[in-house]
């Protein structure tokens, strides 16, 4: 059989096996090129404890028992040591130095320098000892002919007292550190050295842990695995576990100690984050249970906490804050497959080593079932971690989206604390974005939701503030870099530092109700400058022909909202983010407002597409079909959505939206429509409507409805496009109350009658009509764009109004 004994940092892993002669036999194979290496032969049967190989693959260092199970009694009354350590030199085969030989095991494991393909001739190797110490050896190597190498002759190896007095250490091979924890009065120290190429190592962290370690026997993480070991001491000390992500997080999971048998505890440690959760779970099968400890695997983006036949607990390392954005699978979805048992350990990023079975997995979301899950789930907490892991893990592919989108457009109103067109766009955003730029995911918000108050069936959590860890390091870039850089937005309460639409609402409202004048002001013309640049660096992307009938017109409140934006996020970003330069920040913001208005054109695209729509809901002869009213119905939703996060809209959204509320609503459903903001008048809308429709009776309470509730403004430039007298009647009323309003308190002489063309015998009428046309030779018009409507005007619609009343034609 073969066994697992270490994982190297480039991926190659070291097996032993038992050959024919009871001789005990050290491979490598490597994960790249599917290939398998002998490396060195042990003449007899041994217990391999540690082994580990370096980078050139010249020197091996192996720790084994001198001694099989049936000759351990009989040796227990000699003098030689029960544990030996050795370093081997395998490129030749030459030379075997001893390193330890003691009664208490010793892990191995070379140190490895950055892979820059040239030949080292100084090996570092790290010794940890059961007896609760680490040291260094520093190994010289001679080079001799065909890469051949051979240990200095120096006598003894020098070494270095890395660290002692441990309870617990993990080893981190892909990025070259040592967590280790000491006690320190009534807490547990966890520390982190940090191993570099070009030089020795350095004590880079320190955090002060609530964790009560049991100090009997050294727990020991990643240094190489010897099951039959790990497993007798896994019952004895803490299953403790710490994980990295490459955005700077910085994780300790622990399992805990439960007073009930029914229930499982565990706490996860958000060092970056400076709080820790711990929760309780209750088991659905207690007898399945017993001997097992929770799995803590590293997913990158998630930690996962795994019991086999329990569940599976997807925790988001980046936003761990509310518990909707962490995933909690039961019974069928908590399964992963091939891993039924306890014996389960993460050495990297991705990946489970079942010591048992002695496979190495890679381990992934699949995105197919979490796509089913999001579907099936009843529950809000389960989808709202469903839609996050989805866009976070996945990263945006155009086959996801689509899916995304469809089950959005299927579960509107059935999410009911949370909006899902909201966190679709405002995670989608936050996903496109942030990798760009450095420290950018603590300035833009990555939810709609402010506060969680469901709850998780099965699970309690409660979160406890811890203080935060302390750094020291100079010029360490990458994740140190990163992790300060959380640590420091915890200092300064990182919730506010993230943008918020307040400012932008009441700015917004202010701007929309400006008059005219103060519109053509620099800081307006600089607001629709912003928007102009948004909309060109839009139609740079999408080169494909519109499905929907967006972005085809003038829209003034949109593109103010859209400049507005533009101007507030700069402002925004300005402030923390100083050194990325104003010509990076304008381009992030561009490219932010410009993918918000992306998403909406997205969304729209895939549902048009479902509902196969086509131009004709710019037609209003016909009424609108099933699908066309289900567009409108998503239309709303959107609308909705936008309005809560106060975001702009395609120009042309509320033309569209009107259009299909023409064809699909009953007159007075989309007159409460209209009168309750969800439908607004659009001039190329209104336009169409007065033209395209012909004067039935049923038409002719629509336009004449339309035409009562439009804006003074609008009102002025289309009224006229409607020849029928009702509307005449409209335009002559609006006409004489404009007119008297700008007369004011201004007196003027008794007007002279004039003769008109048609004899009126109505004095009432004789007089507004002689008093309109004395105001109007004065020189106050209404508006000068209405020449055509005057004192004339007025009397001869009044006269037609009484007339058609009366029954009576008019000549």
């Amino acid at each position: 059989a073969l066994y697992i004994v270490n994982i190297e940092r480039n991926g190659k892993i070291i097996y032993t096996w038992k050959g024919n002669q009871r001789n005990t036999h050290i491979g490598l194979y490597d994960l790249q090129t599917k290939q398998n290496e002998h490396l060195y032969m042990f003449e007899k049967d041994l217990h391999i404890i540690s082994c580990s190989v370096n980078k050139e693959k010249t020197l091996l260092a192996v720790s084994f028992c001198q001694y099989t199970e049936e000759e351990t009694t009989s040796q227990l009354l000699q003098s030689a040591s029960k544990y030996l350590t050795l370093l081997i030199e395998i490129h030749p085969i030459n030379n075997v130095r001893v390193l330890k030989a003691v009664d208490s095991c010793v892990r191995v494991q070379f140190l490895y320098p950055v892979e820059d393909g040239n030949a080292s001739t100084e090996n570092r190797l790290l010794l940890v000892s059961e007896d609760k110490y680490i040291e260094q050896f520093d190994i010289h190597v001679v080079a001799e002919e065909e890469h051949k190498v051979v240990i200095q002759k120096s006598g003894q190896l020098p070494r270095t007292k890395v660290a002692d007095d441990l309870l617990w250490a993990q080893w981190d091979m892909m990025e070259q550190r040592l967590f280790y924890i000491v006690p320190k009065e009534s807490k547990s120290t966890l520390r982190c050295v940090q191993f570099y190429p070009d030089e020795n190592f350095n004590s880079i962290l320190e955090s002060h842990l609530d964790i009560s370690v049991n100090d009997t026997q050294l727990k020991l993480v990643n240094f190489g695995y010897d099951y039959r070991q790990d497993q007798d001491v896994a019952s004895k000390c803490l299953n403790l576990k710490v994980f990295t992500s490459k955005a700077g997080g910085l994780c300790v999971c622990c399992s805990l100690d439960s007073d009930t048998p029914e229930e499982i505890m565990y706490s996860i440690y958000f060092l970056h984050k400076g709080y820790n959760k711990t929760f309780t779970v209750s088991l659905e099968r207690t007898e399945s249970h017993q001997l097992k400890e929770v799995t803590f695997m590293n997913l990158d983006y998630y930690v996962a906490a795994y019991l086999p036949g329990q569940f599976l607990h997807l925790l988001n390392i980046q936003h761990p804050d509310l518990l909707c954005y962490s995933l909690f699978l039961t019974g069928e979805d908590a399964r992963i497959d091939t891993l039924q048992n306890c014996s389960i350990r993460s050495p990297l990023v991705s990946t489970v080593l079942d010591c048992e079975a002695g496979s190495l997995y890679a381990v992934s979301i699949s995105e197919t079932a979490l796509l089913q899950l999001l579907q099936k789930s009843k529950q809000d907490s389960e989808r709202l971690a469903a839609l996050h892991c989805a866009l976070l893990y996945f990263q945006h592919t155009e086959d996801l989206e689509m899916q995304v989108i469809q089950w959005i457009s299927e579960n509107l109103s059935t999410c009911h604390s949370f909006d899902p067109i909201q966190e679709f766009i405002i995670a989608s955003l936050y996903c496109k974005m942030c990798p760009e730029t450095q420290n950018l995911d603590k300035l833009l918000p990555y939810t709609s939701l402010l506060d969680w108050i469901g709850v998780v069936p099965g699970v309690t959590c409660a979160t406890d503030i811890i203080s935060l860890p302390v750094l020291d390091f100079q010029n360490s870039k990458g994740f140190w870099e990163k992790l300060n850089s959380n640590l420091e937005s915890v200092k300064y309460a990182e919730p506010h530092l993230h943008y918020h639409n307040n400012v932008l609402r009441r700015e917004w409202r202010n701007l929309s109700e400006e008059s005219e004048e103060r519109r053509a002001t620099a800081y307006l013309r600089n607001i629709f400058e912003n928007a102009k640049k948004v909309l060109s660096h839009l139609d740079t992307w999408d080169s494909e022909a519109r499905l929907v009938p967006l972005f085809e017109e003038e829209d003034y409140q949109q593109q103010l909202l859209m400049g507005l934006m533009v101007a507030q996020l700069k402002d925004h970003l300005m402030r923390h983010l100083q050194y990325v330069g104003k010509k990076k920040i304008d381009q992030i913001v561009l490219d932010y407002v410009a993918n918000l208005l992306n998403l909406v054109h997205r969304i729209m695209k895939e549902v048009w597409r479902r509902y196969q729509l086509h131009s004709c809901v710019f037609c209003f002869d016909e009424r609108g079909s099933a699908g066309e009213f289900a567009v409108f119905h998503i239309m709303s939703r959107i609308l909705e959505a936008a309005n809560g996060m106060c975001m702009p809209l395609p120009p042309g959204f509320h033309t569209l939206h009107l259009g299909l509320g023409v064809r699909c609503l009953p007159l007075h459903t989309l007159l409460h429509y209209i009168d309750n903001g969800v439908l607004q008048l659009t001039e190329t809308c209104v336009r169409k409507l007065l033209k395209d429709l012909d004067d039935t009776e049923q038409n002719e309470k629509l336009k004449f409805s339309i035409v009562m509730r439009l804006p003074e403004a609008l009102g002025q430039k289309v009224c006229q496009l409607w020849n029928h007298p009702i509307n005449a009647n409209l335009i002559a009323r609006k006409y004489v109350k404009l007119l008297l309003e700008k007369l004011g308190n201004k007196q003027y002489s008794r007007p002279i009658p004039e003769r008109f063309s048609v004899p009126v015998e109505f004095l009432p009428l004789n007089y507004l009509t002689n008093m309109l046309a004395e105001i109007e030779n004065q020189g106050v018009h209404p508006d000068e764009k209405q020449d055509h409507v005057n004192a004339r005007f007025v009397e001869e619609t009044a006269l037609k109004h009484t007339m058609m009343l009366l029954g009576l034609k008019y000549s």
